[in-house]
């Protein structure tokens, strides 16, 4: 099984790092998730930037379902592969 990787999409980065936060608690995860800005095409104005909460799930067992949902939360999305 190759490794799974997870991308979490959320609107700011004050809910990125809190589901970074949670996530970790909710899913049990062995690894903290990896906080990346992304600055939306053609925006130079930090206010617009979403940010991303990249979980590497290597046993694959992580219910994309439930990560949308607990996404949602925030106002976030899984991003689909």
């Amino acid at each position: 099984m190759s490794d799974v990787r997870h991308v979490l999409v959320l609107p700011d980065r004050d809910a990125a790092e809190e589901v970074a936060g949670e996530l970790a608690d909710r899913f049990g995860l062995a690894e903290e998730p990896q906080l990346v800005r992304d600055a939306l095409a053609g925006e130079d104005d930090a206010e617009d930037a979403q940010w991303l909460v990249v979980v590497e799930d290597p046993a694959g067992r992580l219910d994309p379902a439930a990560l949308d949902a607990f996404a949602e939360e925030y106002e976030g999305w899984l991003e689909k592969p």
